[in-house]
């Protein structure tokens, strides 16, 4: 069973700046709530009992959202306020099923994973990538329902356009059905000639432990980072079993100024 989800949260969000000065991307709203918040509901609604939050010095006021609440339990007691009664009692169940481990260097997911190696205790665990937001449907959910059925890694995918394909990882695949697929093999960021498929990325992943003894000897990528990536890449090439999981959500794109905008936008029209 999986039980377990990783949550890299260390990133300097960059592309949103100057929003992210001061608050963290994951902290800024979206259509009333915190972005990180529909993360935690997915992982909740998928049965998952803790979330591991990889954060940085730099970014501890995440940490400080779900626990500086002597000024909420102030207004609470002296207005009596339902509506933020109701939110509280939210953040307190969120802190019970969540740990924080550090990431005080930029070093890539593939070493964001790493920090969490001692707490993972399964065969398997969840991954999410916060700029990635899947609503409508639970995502998570439907990739630990598949990874039950066939005992399986599994990786969220989407169709992309062809002329896009540059700008994701791409999946080399061999069909099982309408909206599963094999992966034989993952391209980073191909050209159009050299895509082996237009089925990208998503930041949904549901990786074996065995991933950390990989990554504990992979060399730094582009950009000095770990990448996971080429763990995944190489624990293909070895035969291990990963599925592709094109999911029925819809997809919102957090991390970046117009992606950001719109999920708003998309999220109020739900």
């Amino acid at each position: 069973m999986i039980k377990q989800a990783i949550i890299p949260l260390a990133g300097l969000g960059t592309r949103l700046l100057p929003l992210t000065n001061v608050i963290p991307k994951e902290l800024l709203p979206i259509n009333g709530k915190i972005g990180l918040e529909y993360i935690l509901e997915e992982c909740i609604d998928s049965g998952i009992k803790q979330v591991i939050f990889v954060i940085s010095k730099k970014k501890e006021i995440i940490k400080k959202y779900f626990y500086n609440d002597a000024f909420i339990k102030k207004i609470i007691t002296k207005k009596k306020n339902k509506i933020l009664s109701y939110e509280y009692s939210k953040i307190k169940r969120y802190r019970k099923m969540i740990k924080f481990v550090y990431q005080n260097s930029p070093k890539g997911t593939g070493d964001a994973i790493l920090k969490c190696q001692k707490y993972i205790t399964s065969k398997h665990f969840l991954l999410l990538l916060p700029d990635d937001l899947i609503v409508k449907k639970n995502c998570s959910l439907s990739m630990i329902q598949l990874h039950k059925k066939y005992n399986s890694s599994v990786i969220a995918s989407k169709r992309v356009n062809k002329r896009d394909v540059s700008r994701w990882g791409i999946f080399k695949v061999k069909k099982i059905n309408k909206n599963n697929f094999l992966i034989k093999d993952v391209i980073e960021k191909p050209s159009i000639k050299a895509a082996p498929s237009n089925f990208a990325v998503i930041g949904r992943y549901i990786l074996p432990s065995k991933i950390f003894k990989i990554l504990n000897n992979q060399k730094p990528g582009q950009n000095g980072e770990i990448h996971v990536t080429d763990a995944i890449k190489k624990l293909v090439l070895e035969k291990n079993k990963f599925i592709g999981h094109v999911f029925a959500g819809k997809y919102l794109d957090c991390g970046t100024m117009k992606g950001y905008i719109n999920s708003s936008l998309e999220i109020s029209k739900l």
